[in-house]
């Protein structure tokens, strides 16, 4: 509890911050619509949100060790702030890419601030209560956001002006603190080679999380705005499938902890092959909210469950590593898919989304029903590491919070050097890996 008190005025700033936040991803998508884009136009857009995302990993976490935490959070909220307003003001899709890349990088700039300040002050005994606080945060103040987007409509400035409010806002409880900032951050090397080997399962179902849920983020508002007839369909139909995600993660997670995590994966991916075929087909439909809530239930957990699959296969010393490549290529996926998904929708029609989310999940389906049949690879559900909640918007130092990563987790975040060292020392942590295989005899890997 004191552990809470101390961080108040930060998870205060973050509630405020998200809600401009769950405004903007659903606006942007509506304006790009009102203003004439095309549905190709605004899956690129969005695919450059979520480019913009993967550089700001990249590149703000230097930024913020010259600058600190507190100065950097209330910079890079003024640009996001900033980058909104312009977009509300914009109708060329140029000025749209560059202004969306932006804000991507911007607001993984502003979880990198939030996440490393919340694992500088929270002890090892807390990090699991703090993580499952911050991660219900990020889901309600999102859906609280879906919601105030109806105080005007979305050709007016109104919806934009109250989304740069609360970020504005967000500024004050962190401006205020009398806390002092933690040192400045370090974080973690991404090694997309070592997920898959430490766990194909969990690579396939994150990659197959950002495919699905960053072009239900990126277009969803677009179909839903197709068949409704009022700005409220649109937000109750985010909002179900946010909600859906929400309150099956917790859920699903316990029963992943009592069997083995790669079924639950096929039994997610198999649900998701339902009910985005269930949205597809109940559009005007009475119980199309119900659909798009299932659908929310079946792939917003994705991510966490392949992170906890991953964690099963890895040792702690390894997990912030991990941890980082499975959001990274989470977002990779979701900066793909919509170009296309986009392109599909104005060829034929707004229901080639989901229709396309139903392919997907059955090609994934397949792949991941391969990986249960290899006996030899089980992990018994006592030697799994418990789950944890985790939301797919955040950034790579989220993971030194999670309680199934070393106390004293961290790097460098750079992509992996291909040097000798790295080289050597994978050439070396894979001998002692056989060696320890041939006298132990311990559960192999997935």
């Amino acid at each position: 509890m004191r552990t809470l008190l101390t961080l108040t005025s930060l998870l205060i700033s973050t509630a405020l911050l998200l809600v401009g936040q769950g405004m903007q991803l659903t606006l942007l998508p509506l304006r790009a619509s009102s203003i004439g884009l095309s549905d190709f136009i605004i899956g690129v857009s969005a695919s450059a949100y979520f480019m913009g995302f993967v550089a700001g990993c990249l590149l703000i976490p230097r930024i913020i060790a010259k600058v600190g935490h507190i100065r950097s959070f209330a910079v890079l909220t003024a640009i996001m702030m900033s980058a909104i307003l312009a977009l509300e003001t914009l109708d060329g899709w140029v000025p749209w890419l560059l202004l969306r890349f932006l804000t991507g990088a911007m607001i993984c700039g502003l979880y990198t601030v939030i996440e490393s300040w919340l694992n500088d002050q929270t002890s090892a005994q807390s990090r699991g209560q703090v993580l499952a606080i911050y991660t219900f945060i990020i889901l309600s103040a999102m859906a609280v956001g879906q919601v105030l987007i109806n105080v005007g409509p979305v050709s007016s400035a109104t919806p934009f002006i109250l989304a740069a409010i609360f970020m504005a806002l967000a500024i004050v409880p962190v401006g205020l603190t009398s806390r002092l900032a933690p040192a400045p951050i370090e974080s973690t090397r991404i090694r997309f080679n070592l997920l898959y080997r430490r766990s194909r399962a969990a690579f396939a179902g994150t990659l197959l999380s950002g495919l699905v849920v960053g072009s239900f983020w990126a277009l969803g508002a677009v179909f839903a705005r197709r068949y409704g007839t009022s700005m409220a369909d649109v937000t109750w139909f985010i909002t179900a499938g946010i909600a859906g995600g929400a309150l099956f993660q917790y859920p699903i997670g316990w029963l992943s902890d009592r069997i083995d995590r790669r079924y639950v994966l096929v039994c997610l991916s198999i649900g998701a092959i339902a009910t985005s075929a269930a949205v597809a087909l109940t559009v005007q439909h009475s119980a199309h909210l119900i659909a798009v809530f299932l659908f929310g239930a079946m792939t917003m957990p994705l991510y966490a469950i392949s992170l906890a699959t991953a964690a099963d296969n890895s040792s702690a010393e390894e997990f912030v590593e991990i941890g980082t490549s499975v959001l990274m290529l989470n977002a990779l996926g979701a900066a793909s898919a919509p170009i296309l998904l986009g392109q599909l929708m104005s060829l034929y029609d707004a229901t080639a989304l989901f229709w396309s989310f139903c392919a997907l999940s059955a090609v994934f389906t397949l792949y991941l029903a391969v990986q249960t049949r290899d006996k030899g690879q089980v992990v018994a559900a006592e030697d799994q590491v418990p789950f944890s909640a985790a939301a797919t918007e955040a950034a790579p130092t989220g993971f030194s919070l999670d309680p199934r990563g070393p106390e004293d987790a961290v790097g460098d975040l750079l992509p992996s050097e291909s040097g000798q060292d790295e080289h050597h020392s994978d050439i070396q942590a894979e001998s002692e890996s056989e060696s320890e295989t041939a006298a132990m005899d311990p559960a192999p890997q997935r």
